[in-house]
């Protein structure tokens, strides 16, 4: 329970808040005196917790960034088959954020955290027994992708913190929570560096003797001290339903761009300056955490700015900057500019962070302009607006696959580039392509003149 009451007449009902690790049955987070007597506490440390927790499985996910910097001339992989390695987890990363996003309800929150920490140990452990030259390059693929468990953990993670907070404070929530887990990508690539500097390239194992403790720990944390909210339920008829709207389709596509640039671009910027700029896995390494890292801090700055003019023109906007930062590499990679190609890089990791902001934003947005309509055109306002949160919450796990799953297109283009024309510059004239279709779509949809526009996207 999440309340001890007094049942003697006429007293005051006493309100404990919910012991750490309980099941709760009774959760009003809207019920502001609900939240401020024992909501705000509880929904706070369920938040840490699960932030540390799917901040190790980010971290895990982008195991194999890191790694590939260590398998030097010994383990005879040539580049292509390194840019596969970083490709295999990120596709099964995302193809697990559908499944996840139901397991919260499902087993509940806590357990699932339990159960998602605990899982990171497989591909961690595998790692720490056969990473080490003459081990077979099937055997490398397969561990690579059992680490893609960890880019299901985001799903999962949101969707339990959005039952938590109440409408008000989930925006600020959901993007810490996403913020924290991001991070974990550059935080897995800066201790590669400090392994790289300090013990050297063969020895790629001592990031999993970090790795291992943190996971041990976050799941013990889950078990003790976070709660399952029992009376969550799937609608597994919200995600049938929200596949039919088109605004499902053109938000994946949009997020495709933004997520799956960062993801994608995290995975593959290390190799890249391998293979085109000749530099050795050190120097890959003392530069590659950099944009992961601003890409993450600033992705609740996209939030902000889509909450003050709108997501629409943020999102606009923010892929007219891609286009032309993926411009500024490609005429980099053209001239062999080093410092050139490095800061349209880095531009490219911050403006897909304030993407990711904005472009999340707008999927509430759509959905309660749609309520708003149906509203004036005489509909239940209670109605319309549950079906809103109805359809917001099936579209942000469709969105959150498919733009994870962008992260492997990203990389699939850089080996099939290096493959083909022993250089980058197919692929950046695919992404330069890719982002201009985006804004164009952005601004046919949601902000042309004389459009059907949602108002307040």
């Amino acid at each position: 329970m999440s309340a001890e009451t007094s049942t003697e007449a006429g007293s005051t009902a006493v309100i404990s808040p919910p012991r750490p690790g309980a099941a709760i049955t009774d959760w009003h987070p809207e019920d502001m005196a609900f939240w401020e007597r024992e909501g705000a506490r509880t929904a706070r440390r369920n938040l840490i917790l699960s932030i540390f927790a799917e901040h190790l499985g980010f971290s895990v996910w982008s195991l194999w960034s890191v790694f590939v910097l260590f398998l030097g001339p010994n383990y005879h992989i040539d580049p292509a088959g390194k840019f596969f390695l970083t490709t295999v987890p990120t596709v099964v990363g995302s193809v697990l954020r559908l499944p996840y996003t139901f397991a919260v309800a499902k087993f509940g929150g806590r357990n699932w955290t339990v159960f998602s920490a605990s899982l990171l140990l497989v591909p961690c452990i595998l790692a720490a027994f056969v990473l080490k030259p003459g081990v077979s390059y099937s055997t490398l693929m397969i561990i690579a992708a059992v680490a893609g468990v960890g880019g299901g953990n985001f799903a999962s993670s949101m969707a339990n913190i959005n039952a938590f907070y109440p409408e008000r404070l989930k925006g600020a929530a959901l993007g810490l929570n996403a913020g924290g887990g991001n991070i974990g990508v550059a935080v897995v690539q800066l201790l590669g560096l400090l392994v790289l500097s300090t013990a050297g390239i063969a020895h790629p194992r001592l990031i999993l003797a970090v790795y291992i403790p943190l996971v041990v720990i976050a799941a013990l944390c889950a078990a003790l001290f976070m709660n399952n909210l029992t009376q969550l339920r799937n609608d597994k008829r919200a995600m049938r339903d929200a596949t039919k709207d088109p605004h499902t389709w053109i938000m994946s596509l949009l997020y495709i761009g933004t997520f799956g640039s960062f993801i994608g671009f995290s995975f593959a910027f290390g190799q890249v300056l391998q293979v085109q700029f000749k530099w050795t896995p050190r120097q890959a390494a003392d530069i590659v955490w950099l944009g992961p890292l601003l890409g993450s801090l600033i992705r609740p700055v996209g939030g902000a700015l889509a909450d003050r003019v709108g997501g629409a023109k943020v999102t606009f906007w923010n892929f007219v900057l891609m286009t032309l930062s993926a411009v500024l590499v490609f005429v980099a990679s053209q001239q062999k500019s080093l410092p050139l190609f490095i800061t349209g890089f880095i531009l490219l990791f911050v403006f897909s962070g304030i993407g990711n902001g904005s472009a999340y934003k707008m999927i509430p947005a759509i959905f309660r302009a749609k309520a708003d309509t149906a509203i004036e055109g005489g509909a239940d306002a209670a109605l319309a607006q549950r079906e809103a949160r109805r359809m917001s919450g099936a579209l942000i796990g469709i969105a959150a696959a498919t733009g994870a799953f962008g992260g492997a297109l990203v990389n699939f283009a850089f080996r099939e580039s290096f493959l083909t024309y022993k250089s980058g510059n197919a692929a950046y004239i695919g992404f330069i392509a890719f982002y201009g279709l985006c804004f164009a779509v952005t601004w046919a949809v949601y902000l042309r003149p004389g459009s059907r526009r949602l108002t307040g996207v």
